[in-house]
Protein backbone atom coordinates (compact mmCIF):
# COMPACT_ATOMS: atom_id res chain seq x y z
CA UNK A 1 0.00 0.00 0.00
CA UNK A 2 1.02 3.63 -0.44
CA UNK A 3 0.55 6.98 1.30
CA UNK A 4 -0.10 9.67 -1.33
CA UNK A 5 0.93 13.23 -0.46
CA UNK A 6 -0.31 16.19 -2.47
CA UNK A 7 2.75 18.44 -2.37
CA UNK A 8 3.16 22.11 -3.22
CA UNK A 9 6.22 24.18 -2.25
CA UNK A 10 4.41 26.16 0.47
CA UNK A 11 4.11 25.87 4.25
CA UNK A 12 0.91 23.87 3.70
CA UNK A 13 2.71 21.50 1.35
CA UNK A 14 5.53 21.06 3.86
CA UNK A 15 2.97 20.26 6.58
CA UNK A 16 1.40 17.64 4.31
CA UNK A 17 4.84 16.17 3.56
CA UNK A 18 5.71 15.91 7.27
CA UNK A 19 2.37 14.30 8.11
CA UNK A 20 2.75 11.92 5.16
CA UNK A 21 6.21 10.89 6.36
CA UNK A 22 4.83 10.18 9.82
CA UNK A 23 1.97 8.11 8.40
CA UNK A 24 4.17 6.17 5.97
CA UNK A 25 6.63 5.29 8.73
CA UNK A 26 3.84 4.33 11.13
CA UNK A 27 2.16 2.11 8.52
CA UNK A 28 5.38 0.74 7.02
CA UNK A 29 4.28 1.93 3.58
CA UNK A 30 5.97 3.74 0.75
CA UNK A 31 5.09 7.31 -0.24
CA UNK A 32 3.92 8.76 -3.50
CA UNK A 33 4.55 12.51 -3.58
CA UNK A 34 2.45 14.24 -6.24
CA UNK A 35 2.90 17.79 -7.53
CA UNK A 36 0.52 18.81 -10.31
CA UNK A 37 -0.02 21.92 -12.39
CA UNK A 38 -2.36 22.76 -15.22
CA UNK A 39 0.57 24.37 -17.03
CA UNK A 40 -1.59 27.25 -18.19
CA UNK A 41 0.73 29.98 -16.84
CA UNK A 42 4.40 30.74 -17.35
CA UNK A 43 4.92 30.83 -13.61
CA UNK A 44 2.90 28.60 -11.28
CA UNK A 45 3.99 28.92 -7.63
CA UNK A 46 2.36 25.55 -6.87
CA UNK A 47 4.58 23.73 -9.38
CA UNK A 48 7.67 22.50 -7.53
CA UNK A 49 11.01 23.45 -9.03
CA UNK A 50 14.06 21.18 -8.95
CA UNK A 51 15.45 22.64 -5.66
CA UNK A 52 12.08 21.96 -4.00
CA UNK A 53 12.07 18.36 -5.24
CA UNK A 54 15.71 17.87 -4.25
CA UNK A 55 14.77 18.93 -0.71
CA UNK A 56 11.91 16.39 -0.68
CA UNK A 57 14.18 13.61 -2.01
CA UNK A 58 16.88 14.36 0.58
CA UNK A 59 14.42 14.40 3.49
CA UNK A 60 12.76 11.13 2.49
CA UNK A 61 16.04 9.35 1.77
CA UNK A 62 17.54 10.53 5.09
CA UNK A 63 14.54 9.13 6.95
CA UNK A 64 14.67 5.82 5.10
CA UNK A 65 11.21 6.21 3.57
CA UNK A 66 10.69 4.47 0.22
CA UNK A 67 9.16 6.95 -2.19
CA UNK A 68 8.27 7.96 -5.70
CA UNK A 69 7.80 11.52 -6.83
CA UNK A 70 5.38 12.22 -9.64
CA UNK A 71 5.18 15.64 -11.19
CA UNK A 72 2.28 16.15 -13.57
CA UNK A 73 2.35 19.11 -15.93
CA UNK A 74 -0.77 19.77 -17.94
CA UNK A 75 -3.09 18.12 -15.43
CA UNK A 76 -6.61 19.35 -15.99
CA UNK A 77 -7.19 19.75 -12.29
CA UNK A 78 -4.79 18.90 -9.44
CA UNK A 79 -7.62 17.60 -7.25
CA UNK A 80 -8.86 15.24 -9.97
CA UNK A 81 -5.30 14.08 -10.66
CA UNK A 82 -4.83 13.18 -6.99
CA UNK A 83 -8.19 11.40 -6.79
CA UNK A 84 -7.44 9.38 -9.95
CA UNK A 85 -3.93 8.46 -8.78
CA UNK A 86 -5.31 7.35 -5.42
CA UNK A 87 -7.63 4.96 -7.22
CA UNK A 88 -4.93 3.55 -9.54
CA UNK A 89 -1.96 3.31 -7.15
CA UNK A 90 -3.31 1.17 -4.27
CA UNK A 91 -3.33 4.15 -1.89
CA UNK A 92 -4.30 3.63 1.74
CA UNK A 93 -4.27 7.34 2.69
CA UNK A 94 -4.17 10.70 0.94
CA UNK A 95 -2.48 13.57 2.82
CA UNK A 96 -3.12 17.19 1.83
CA UNK A 97 -2.31 20.57 3.29
CA UNK A 98 -5.00 23.14 3.98
CA UNK A 99 -4.65 26.88 3.87
CA UNK A 100 -6.79 29.31 5.73
CA UNK A 101 -9.48 30.88 3.58
CA UNK A 102 -12.52 32.92 4.31
CA UNK A 103 -15.97 31.49 3.64
CA UNK A 104 -16.40 33.94 0.76
CA UNK A 105 -13.01 32.94 -0.66
CA UNK A 106 -14.06 29.30 -0.64
CA UNK A 107 -17.37 30.13 -2.30
CA UNK A 108 -15.85 32.23 -5.08
CA UNK A 109 -12.67 30.26 -5.76
CA UNK A 110 -13.72 26.71 -4.90
CA UNK A 111 -11.42 24.39 -3.01
CA UNK A 112 -9.20 21.63 -4.36
CA UNK A 113 -8.95 20.29 -0.81
CA UNK A 114 -12.73 20.08 -0.56
CA UNK A 115 -12.94 18.21 -3.87
CA UNK A 116 -10.30 15.72 -2.66
CA UNK A 117 -12.03 15.28 0.70
CA UNK A 118 -15.37 14.59 -0.96
CA UNK A 119 -14.17 12.68 -4.01
CA UNK A 120 -11.49 10.37 -2.65
CA UNK A 121 -12.35 6.69 -2.27
CA UNK A 122 -9.85 6.28 0.58
CA UNK A 123 -9.29 8.17 3.84
CA UNK A 124 -7.90 11.70 3.58
CA UNK A 125 -5.78 13.41 6.22
CA UNK A 126 -5.96 17.20 5.91
CA UNK A 127 -3.37 19.18 7.87
CA UNK A 128 -2.68 22.87 8.42
CA UNK A 129 0.74 24.44 8.58
CA UNK A 130 1.88 25.53 12.05
CA UNK A 131 2.13 29.18 10.96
Amino acid sequence: MTVLVGYVPTPEGEAALRAGIDEARLRGERMLVVNASRGDAYVDPRFAQEPDLAHVREDLAALGVEFDIRQVLGAGDAAEEIIELAERADVSLVVIGLRRRTAVGKLIMGSAAQRILLGSGCPVLAVKSPS
